[in-house]
């Protein structure tokens, strides 16, 4: 579904800041896959998703989706099929506009039709369907502007807009580090379900170690820019955040995030 294929990136290369973020990465998720990605602070976590995105052109390698090579491919080329969440809540809807009509922006990128058209009756219906099924009260608040939602409503309601036309792959970039930790909780249970529900390929960086081996069913490490740990069934059902800082505790030490502290 998702393949890398010996992925490098360095940023101000032939200069004293030159940073070596991705070094001859390779990984391949199958379809339906949910995939947690923790390192410490500068390992490429976020880089790798940056790249996959087409936040930047790769120096060497090639990125292939769903079987299609888009290693040149614009990033807003890639945005049709490629979901994504950032850590601010901020980031992702409009603010100064309601919450259906960040829906059926959202509605209308992904699915293709031309915005002139706009929504049927019927589509406004399932759309409050689908934000009710958020079970955050937010259906009978479509009209409210965005910008006055609190920070986990607003990342609830961008994890909606990302799936609402299944996404082929779905980006998490740390999406509930700056929730308080009941809501991060909730952003959390949602999107369990969501990705389970729709059987979505899914990438989510996670600064909490505990969540990388609870959620999903596979769980990578990264260091300097490569994958140091590749971790799935019974090796991974097994094992302990414990373990995990036994084996490599020199990856994560400068991130107490990382041990579930902050």
């Amino acid at each position: 579904m998702l393949t890398l294929e010996r992925v490098s990136k360095t940023f101000f290369p032939g200069t004293a800041n030159a940073k070596r973020a991705l070094d001859d990465l390779s990984l391949h998720l199958e379809a339906g896959e949910f995939v947690t990605v923790i390192g410490s602070n500068g390992a490429g976590k976020s880089t790798v998703l940056n790249a996959i995105a087409g936040t930047f052109l790769i120096d060497a390698g090639r990125i292939l989706l769903d079987g299609e090579d888009v290693t040149f491919q614009k990033d807003y080329r890639r945005s049709r099929v490629i979901g994504r969440l950032f850590q601010d809540p901020l980031s992702g809807t409009a603010p100064s506009m309601t919450i259906e009509e960040n829906l059926t922006l959202a509605y209308l990128r992904a699915s293709g039709r031309k915005p002139l058209l706009g929504l049927s009756r019927s589509d406004r219906a399932a759309l409050r369907d689908r934000v009710a099924a958020l079970g955050l009260g937010l259906e009978d608040r479509m009209g409210t502007r965005v910008g006055l939602l609190s920070g986990g409503q607003r990342q609830a309601l961008t994890l909606l807009m990302a799936t609402l036309v299944t996404p082929k792959l779905l980006l998490l970039d740390e999406h509930t580090a700056a929730l308080d930790p009941a809501t991060a909780q909730t952003v959390l249970a949602l999107t369990e379900r969501i990705v389970e529900e729709n059987r979505i390929t899914c990438l989510m960086v996670t600064h909490n170690m505990q969540s990388s081996l609870r959620l999903g069913d596979r769980t990578i490490m990264m260091d300097a820019g490569r994958i140091v740990l590749d971790v799935s069934g019974a090796e991974r059902s097994r094992m302990t955040v414990q373990d995990l800082l036994a084996r490599f505790g020199s990856a994560v030490d400068n991130d107490r995030m990382l041990l579930g502290r902050s």
